[in-house]
C-alpha cells in the first residue's frame, strides 16, 4: 500500500520583518476558528485594531526568535521530517506543512495528490486538542480534498496527549534536568479564551469547572482537561508530588482567558521563597515563539529582576532521535 504522512504545525512568517510578519498575522487572526466571535467583530478587531497596534512589537518578537538557521519551528520541523522518513523508510512517504504560511498545505496536499496515494494519515502536530488549532487545520484538509477526484483513505490523529510515546520523550527531556535542584515545576500551556472551553460545559464557567481534577466524560475534547491530564502522567513518571508542580496558562491576549497566567505563577512562586523553577511546555512539540521568547527570556527576565535565582525551561521535542521514534509509534498505531 502507498501511504503518505502529511505533518502540519501551525506556521510561522517567511522573513522576521514587517511585510512577512502582517502576512502571517492576517492568514492566522482571521481563522474564523482562531477568534470565534461575529463576523465582522473580528474583521475590526484583527485588521483594524490588533494587527495595526502589534505588528512592530510582534516583528521585534521574531527578530529575536530567528536564528541564522531561520525560524526554530520551520527548520526544526523539516529537519523531523527527513529523519522520520530515513525511520518509516518503506511504509510512509513524509510531508510537512504549516496551516498558517509556508510549506502551505495547499501546495504540500498538491504535491501529494499526484503520488496517488491510498492512505493518507493528517498528524496536527498538536499534542491536546482544540477547536483553533487541530479542528481549524483538520477542516483546510478536508476543504482541499473536496476537489480530488479519486481520495486517499484519509485519517487524522486528532491528538496524542497521553500517548506513552509522548508522554516518554517529554519525561526524557525533563529527566536531563536535576529536578530535585528546583524548588517548584510549572507546567506551562498556550491559553484559549474562555468561550471557547466553556462550551463544552454548558452552565459552568472554565474557571468552575472540575477538569483540573479528573478526566470529566467530555474530556476527549476539553482542551483544559487534556491539559491537566499531560500533567498528571508526565508527573507520575517523575515522581512529582502534586505539591511541587502547577499548571498554568500562558500567551493570553485579554483576562478571559484559561487561568492561572503563567507569569502570575511564577510570581507567585517567588514570593513564596521558590527562586529555582523549571518550566515544562508540553502543548508545543516545537520550539518557537511562545517557548524561546516568551518563557526563556520575558519571563525569564523578569523572575531574574525580582529576585529569581534561575528559570529553567525544558527544551521541546524538537527533531529529537526520542521523538522520531515516538512519532513512528504513533502513526503505525493507524
Amino acid at each position: 500500500m502507498k501511504r503518505a504522512l502529511l505533518i502540519i504545525n501551525i506556521g510561522t512568517p517567511d522573513k522576521p520583518e514587517k511585510k512577512a510578519v502582517r502576512r502571517f498575522l492576517f492568514e492566522f487572526l482571521n481563522d474564523r476558528l482562531v477568534i470565534d466571535i461575529p463576523w465582522l467583530l473580528q474583521k475590526i478587531l484583527v485588521n483594524l485594531v490588533i494587527i495595526p497596534f502589534r505588528l512592530n512589537n510582534s516583528t521585534q518578537l521574531y527578530q529575536r526568535l530567528w536564528t541564522k538557521k531561520g525560524s526554530p519551528l520551520l527548520y526544526y520541523q523539516s529537519s523531523l521530517v527527513n529523519k522520520l522518513n530515513n525511520q518509516l523508510k518503506g511504509e510512509f512517504d513524509v510531508y510537512s506543512a504549516m496551516r498558517y504560511g509556508n510549506p502551505s498545505m495547499k501546495s504540500v496536499l498538491k504535491e501529494i495528490r499526484k503520488k496517488n496515494y491510498e492512505e493518507l494519515i493528517v498528524l496536527p502536530h498538536y499534542p491536546q486538542y482544540a477547536t483553533s488549532t487541530t479542528l481549524s487545520t483538520i477542516n483546510k484538509v478536508k476543504m482541499e480534498l473536496k476537489s480530488w477526484k479519486s481520495k486517499p483513505d484519509v485519517k487524522y490523529v486528532k491528538q496524542f496527549y497521553d500517548h506513552p510515546a509522548f508522554i516518554n520523550a517529554f519525561v526524557h527531556n525533563i529527566k536531563k534536568y536535576n529536578v530535585d535542584a528546583y524548588d517548584h515545576v510549572v507546567f506551562s500551556y498556550h491559553g484559549l479564551p474562555d468561550r471557547q472551553v466553556n462550551k463544552l460545559h454548558p452552565g459552568v464557567k472554565s474557571v468552575d469547572c472540575s477538569c483540573h481534577i479528573a478526566m470529566p466524560t467530555h474530556g476527549g475534547n476539553c482542551y483544559k482537561a487534556t491539559c491537566y491530564q499531560t500533567t498528571r502522567l508526565m508527573a507520575k513518571e517523575l515522581g512529582l508530588e502534586k505539591a511541587r508542580y502547577t499548571v498554568s496558562f500562558q500567551s493570553r491576549l485579554s483576562k478571559n482567558w484559561l487561568m492561572p497566567f503563567t507569569d502570575h505563577v511564577l510570581r507567585d512562586l517567588l514570593r513564596q521563597g521558590n527562586k529555582k523553577v523549571l518550566v515544562v511546555s508540553p502543548a508545543f512539540v516545537t520550539d518557537c515563539l511562545e517557548t524561546e521568547v516568551e518563557i526563556a527570556y520575558e519571563y525569564h527576565k523578569e523572575f531574574m529582576e525580582n529576585g529569581g535565582e534561575k528559570l529553567q525551561l525544558v527544551e521541546s521535542l524538537n527533531d529529537s532521535e526520542i521523538w522520531v521514534e515516538g512519532l513512528a509509534e504513533i502513526v503505525n498505531a493507524y
